[in-house]
């Protein structure tokens, strides 16, 4: 059974100023998910499931679904009312629950094993096949992967970043994960806030872009959680329900192991519209390479 990936694409973009999930960054107008599938479809994955809003849905068919005949596509939507009996959103709420509930949306179309990832972040074939590879041979429950970046690669020049601040033992199992939501840089220094405290974190540390590999019973662990964490959010319209948060309290309570895996691909994403020519760059060079094609909906 081959992996299915899972892309999570109903952010509003509100850093950006815009979906920058339907940009195009590539020579022939290509968006950065782009790049994603054709390396999924190279590294063996069978199926592309993509999270979106439900407004989204036309634009979404036109300028990448229907590009993608090569491998089938599944649509599913992550709307505000996606929630459990007995539970309403918060008035005033506006956007998305967060990635945990991206993932959770997806539980109907997802019977085999799975890797999450962002539709802005480019990942780089090398991670997506190391995914991969991991998926097609794990078995089992709690049998889950990410792959780490270094920090000092990941932050922006114009603003703040979230990150999964990622620690691990000597066998290269995930020990604990942390969101931070407010990484910045300063000068040479790289910093996050914690509510009015502002604390120095090392470049070298290993941070988590949502490149992860499941297995679906991880679906259950993620309705068991989004009502806790409904639950305590009754009334908070900016609550996120967070991947990271999840992951890290089944790896406290035993619940779960993840593999640490590393990559030589080069990690590059978008937050906001200064990112986006150090973007256009990265892509240039790799098309330039022989990496990527000029045209890569026509590539076989």
């Amino acid at each position: 059974m081959k992996p299915t990936l899972l892309v999570m694409a109903a952010g509003i973009g509100s850093r950006y100023g815009g979906l920058k999930q339907l940009d195009g960054f590539g020579p022939s107008g290509e968006k950065i998910i782009d790049y994603t599938i054709y390396d999924a479809i190279r590294s063996g994955f069978g199926k592309v499931v993509f999270v979106i809003r439900r407004e989204m849905e036309e634009s979404f068919l036109r300028t990448i679904v229907n590009r993608w005949r090569r491998i089938p596509t599944v649509l599913v939507f992550q709307e505000l009312d996606v929630l459990p009996a007995g539970f309403t959103a918060p008035e005033g709420r506006k956007k998305p629950w967060g990635t945990a509930h991206a993932v959770l949306t997806a539980a109907p179309a997802v019977r085999e094993p799975f890797a999450a990832v962002n539709a802005d972040d480019f990942y780089g074939r090398d991670a997506l096949e190391k995914v991969c590879g991991f998926l097609s041979e794990s078995s089992g429950n709690g049998a889950y992967c990410v792959v780490g970046y270094r920090l000092k690669n990941t932050v922006s020049d114009y603003g703040s970043v979230a990150r999964g601040v990622c620690e691990q033992d000597g066998k290269g199992f995930l020990t604990r994960i942390t969101e931070r939501t407010k990484i910045f840089k300063s000068g040479d220094e790289i910093s996050f806030q914690e509510g009015s405290h502002t604390v120095g974190i090392l470049g070298e540390s290993l941070v988590s872009m949502n490149l992860w590999g499941f297995v679906p019973s991880f679906f259950d662990h993620l309705n068991d959680a989004f009502r806790a964490f409904l639950e305590k959010n009754r009334n908070n319209p900016e609550a996120e329900f967070f991947l990271p948060t999840v992951v890290d309290s089944l790896i406290q309570a035993r619940k779960a192991r993840v593999s640490v895996l590393s990559t030589d691909s080069k990690w590059f994403g978008i937050t906001y519209q200064e990112d986006r020519p150090e973007v256009e760059k990265g892509i240039r060079r790799l098309v330039s390479g022989g990496v990527y094609p000029q045209r890569l909906w026509q590539a076989e």
